[in-house]
């Protein structure tokens, strides 16, 4: 941007946030114009212009004072326009001919008070400035047309109109962001609740895993103890099994009190203990899927070994989540893959189809967040992965995953 519109959009940004200072220019604007044309311009002679007085000193005087009053146009519309009407009255009286900066600020007024007050005040202001225009143009001593008496009515009129219709655009507009400010708030509320709802689910599906490790030590400890003094060997590798479970149940206890930020419901809390579904049960799922007619298939590369319980749970659930969204939006013919790479460090999980249902899935998801797109990222960044969502290439929808096989 070069510096002279730098600096156009510097003085425009100034007057916007000083609108009297704005119409003060305004006004001076409007006098340097008219004022030497009312002093160097010689009035007509004939059709009644001989009963003007040529304007003097007073009369400069006062179309500066009528014109001038212009800056107080947005705070007091309706005393300008008053204060306008009464010094042309006194100028007529003192038998001044009208001049350019005084009709223009006539004009000015009536669309400020159009413009800037509701519609009671605007609609007598503007009847107050018709019923003192068309009587001003019939007492004036000067012979007009019909014709001219209407255009000038006619302008009065439109001037009023004008100031009016902008009002409503402006309060439209108005509404208009207002409404879009509160959606986006409202969005924000129903994205917060939903993440914390879906924390406190991620966390009561971690405490099944806790619960279940638990359950696994204290079986491991009752028969270590039973055997100790008969079967020493058995009783230590039964203590290391504990303290290798007691050390996962651990790591996954803390992610629960990272992620759990609500209550837990009364209802909920009391339901059965026991392990999620893992990668495990990978392939009863897509036997599921299949059944209501999605073609799903399952590729696996690298060196398979279990992740840790709660990497486990997280990337079924994603798949499972993933796989429910190609079924809402994919399309009847779409088709689905399944992929897991073992790599040496982490694991990652693609889904992909060849439907239809990207700008579904993505407007649907963008409105109304729900557990979906929050539960995938909230799962993934659990774990200290990496989530990608998106269109696929050629055509379709892809959801790819990275959780690191250790903690």
């Amino acid at each position: 941007m070069s510096p002279r519109i730098r600096g156009l959009h510097a003085v425009r940004a100034w007057l916007h946030a000083r609108p009297m200072a704005a119409d003060a220019l305004l006004a001076l604007g409007v006098l340097a114009v008219g004022l030497p044309q009312l002093f160097l311009e010689e009035l007509p002679t004939g059709d009644g212009f001989e009963h003007f007085r040529p304007p003097d000193i007073w009369a400069g005087l006062l179309v500066a004072a009528v014109t001038m009053a212009l800056m107080w146009r947005r705070r007091h519309p309706m005393p300008v326009l008053l204060f306008i009407i009464g010094g042309e009255l006194v100028m007529a009286v003192a038998q001044y001919p009208p001049s350019v900066p005084d009709v223009v600020a006539f004009l000015v007024a009536v669309y400020s008070v159009a413009a800037h007050r509701g519609l009671a005040q605007s609609a007598l202001g503007g009847a107050t400035a018709f019923v003192y225009f068309l009587a001003y143009l019939l007492v004036l001593p000067i012979s007009l047309a019909p014709e001219v008496l209407i255009t000038d009515c006619a302008l009065v009129i439109g001037v009023w109109v004008l100031g009016r219709n902008l009002r409503l655009r402006r309060a439209y507009f108005a509404e208009l962001e207002d409404r879009a400010a509160r959606l986006e708030r409202a969005r924000g509320t129903d994205a917060r609740a939903a993440r914390v709802e879906e924390r406190s689910r991620i966390a009561r599906e971690l405490h099944d895993v806790v619960a279940h490790h638990v359950s696994v030590m204290t079986v491991q400890a009752g028969a270590a103890r039973r055997i100790i003094d008969r079967d020493p060997g058995s009783a230590r590798e039964a203590m290391s099994t504990i303290e290798e479970v007691g050390r996962t149940a651990l790591s996954e206890m803390r992610r629960i009190v990272g992620v759990l930020r609500t209550d837990r419901d009364p209802e909920r809390a009391g339901r059965e203990l026991a392990p999620q579904p893992g990668l495990g049960d990978l392939g009863e799922l897509l036997e599921h899927v299949r059944e209501t007619g999605l073609s799903v298939q399952l590729w696996m590369e690298g060196e398979a070994r279990p992740p840790s319980p709660g990497v486990d749970v997280a990337a079924f659930r994603l798949i499972q989540e993933a796989l429910t969204n190609t079924l809402k939006h994919a399309g009847p013919q779409a088709r689905a893959w399944v992929r897991l790479y073992y790599g040496d460090s982490d694991l990652t999980v693609e889904i992909e189809d060849d439907g239809r249902g990207t700008a579904t899935f993505m407007a649907d998801n963008g409105d109304n967040p729900g557990h979906g797109l929050v539960g995938m990222y909230e799962r993934v960044a659990l774990y200290g992965g990496e989530l990608k969502i998106g269109p696929r290439v050629g055509g379709g929808f892809g959801v790819r995953a990275r959780f690191p096989l250790e903690p």
